[in-house]
């Protein structure tokens, strides 16, 4: 009898990773929904811990669900239009909980930085992170930026 306790307590024990993954699964798909709706876009197809926020126009959206969820804009726009960093700051508002009157010229700031210095900016910010990358060359993805939580550790 204790072996069959044993057994069934193992195979519980193993089970714990899968539950976790679907509660976070479960979480992503909630914070996709609640961005979506704030930024007028519709959930898209998911892909692995990623998903796409479909949007009308040139600026997408995805949000990525590891150790600590980011939300990403793409714009293929020459130069990002007011609507991306605007969106990008109330979806950020919903990820990481800073005002996205906070966020927005921080996001602004990034993209400025990136531009000039010709590389990716990154800037931390209590516990948060915000960064850009510009390729002004590109015909598909001019800018992407992205915001999420600092993983701890």
């Amino acid at each position: 009898m204790p072996s069959f306790t044993v057994t069934r307590l193992l195979a519980a024990l193993a089970c714990l990773p899968l539950l976790a993954a679907s509660a976070r699964a479960d979480t992503c798909d909630d914070l996709a929904r609640q961005i979506a709706g704030a930024i007028d876009g519709k959930v898209g197809k998911r892909a692995g811990p990623s998903i796409d926020i479909r949007l009308a126009g040139p600026i997408k959206f995805d949000v990525t669900c590891r150790a600590e969820p980011i939300v990403q804009a793409t714009s293929a726009e020459p130069a990002p239009s007011a609507t991306f960093f605007r969106d990008l700051s109330v979806a950020s508002e919903i990820l990481i909980g800073e005002a996205a009157a906070t966020v927005e010229p921080i996001i602004a700031n990034a993209y400025r930085t990136s531009l000039s210095e010709r590389r990716k900016s990154f800037i931390q910010q209590n516990g948060w992170s915000a960064s850009c990358y510009t390729d002004p060359g590109s015909t598909t993805m001019r800018t992407l930026c992205s915001v999420g939580r600092i993983p701890p550790g």
